[in-house]
Formats: C-alpha cells, sequence, structure tokens
C-alpha cells in the first residue's frame, strides 16, 4: 500500500464518528435530501446494487478463499479475508444496532437499521480485498486497472442505495468511511505478518 493509505485511515475513521454525531444536524439533513433528488430512481445505477448483496458479496469471498486454498496455498491471505469480509460485515451490523438510525420512509422499506450502508461498507471491504490481493506481484499497469476499477464499482454501489431510497447519503459515506478503516487495520495486520514470516524464514 501507499504510505498516504494508512494515514488516510485516521481521516476516514473521523469521518464516520462526525457523520455519527451530525446525521440529525440540518447540513447533514439538507445533504442527504440534495443527494437524494439527485440520484433516486436513476436505473443504471440503482443496478448495482446487485453486486452488493450479501448473497453475491458471501459467493465472492468463497470463490476468493478456494482460489488462494487450492491455487495460490496462501492461507495467510485467507484469514485475511475472513478479517476483512467476514468480521467487516460483522462490524457493520454491531454499529448499526449501536446508531440504530431509521432508513428513508418509502413503501416496503427494509426493516434493518441505516447507519452505516452495509452494502457500501462490505462493498469496498470486498472489492478492496480483490485489488489488494490480486495487486500484489504484479505490474504498475495492472495495479491501476485493479484499483480503478475497485474505486468505481465501490463508488457505484453505494450511490445505487441512494437510486433506491434505502439509505441517506450519509449512510453511504459512513459505511465507506468505517469499511476503509476497517480494510487498512487488516492491511496493517497482514503485513506485520507478511514480514514477520519473511524475517523468520531468513533467519
Amino acid at each position: 500500500m501507499k504510505k498516504w493509505a494508512y494515514p488516510l485511515a485516521i481521516v476516514t475513521l473521523i469521518t464516520f464518528f462526525v457523520l455519527r454525531a451530525t446525521y440529525e444536524s440540518k447540513w447533514i439533513i439538507n445533504f442527504d435530501n440534495k443527494m437524494a433528488d439527485l440520484f433516486f430512481g436513476n436505473r443504471f445505477i440503482e443496478f448495482f446494487h446487485y453486486i452488493g448483496e450479501p448473497a453475491f458479496v458471501v459467493t465472492v469471498a468463497i470463490l476468493l478463499v478456494v482460489y488462494l486454498a487450492w491455487k495460490i496455498k496462501n492461507y495467510r491471505a485467507i484469514l485475511f479475508v475472513l478479517l476483512t469480509i467476514a468480521a467487516g460485515n460483522v462490524l457493520n451490523q454491531l454499529l448499526k444496532k449501536w446508531v440504530q438510525r431509521p432508513r428513508p420512509e418509502i413503501e416496503e422499506q427494509l426493516t434493518s437499521f441505516s447507519f452505516p450502508s452495509g452494502h457500501s461498507m462490505t462493498g469496498i471491504l470486498y472489492l478492496f480485498t480483490i485489488a489488494y490481493l490480486f495487486s500484489e506481484n504484479n505490474s504498475k499497469g495492472r495495479k491501476t486497472l485493479l484499483w480503478l476499477g475497485a474505486i468505481i464499482l465501490t463508488v457505484l454501489i453505494g450511490l445505487s442505495r441512494v437510486a433506491g431510497a434505502r439509505h441517506f447519503a450519509s449512510d453511504v459515506l459512513a459505511g465507506w468511511s468505517m469499511g476503509y478503516t476497517w480494510f487498512i487495520i487488516c492491511v496493517i495486520w497482514y503485513e506485520r505478518r507478511k514480514r514477520h514470516f519473511k524475517a523468520n524464514n531468513k533467519s
């Protein structure tokens, strides 16, 4: 990871708590309303919620674990996947229960809490995990494409929740923020374990 990626996680953590403290404020409500007016009903963007659906994310995670175990035999990376995606999803559920923000008022709305957006948080976690792992030992050009694709899809998944009126825009920002912070925490663990492994092999 680039050096700037680590302090950025502190910024996103602060952003999450600022949103947690202010989501009922007038300026956040105005922001949510403007974003809803901008994206609501956009069918193209709304389509991308499918690649953030729990069933899809779990399927991708299982395929990734199978690939890492069978093809790469990188068991440390398997634990990394479990930490980012599985533990990240548990963290999201705990945060929802802590905040207990109701969802936007529409017919046939979901019954779970709204803050932070699960699609946004798990979306950034599984897409960034894939980009990170497949960027290892890869060319600069492919790394750029992997990360660009992950970022674009992450943004579209988040915006799809606003387009479908399933979340407020501040929920999405909070999901991205905490998702990125948790991802970097897991990266720090993974890279330390990798350095420890290499040091033991040299000695």
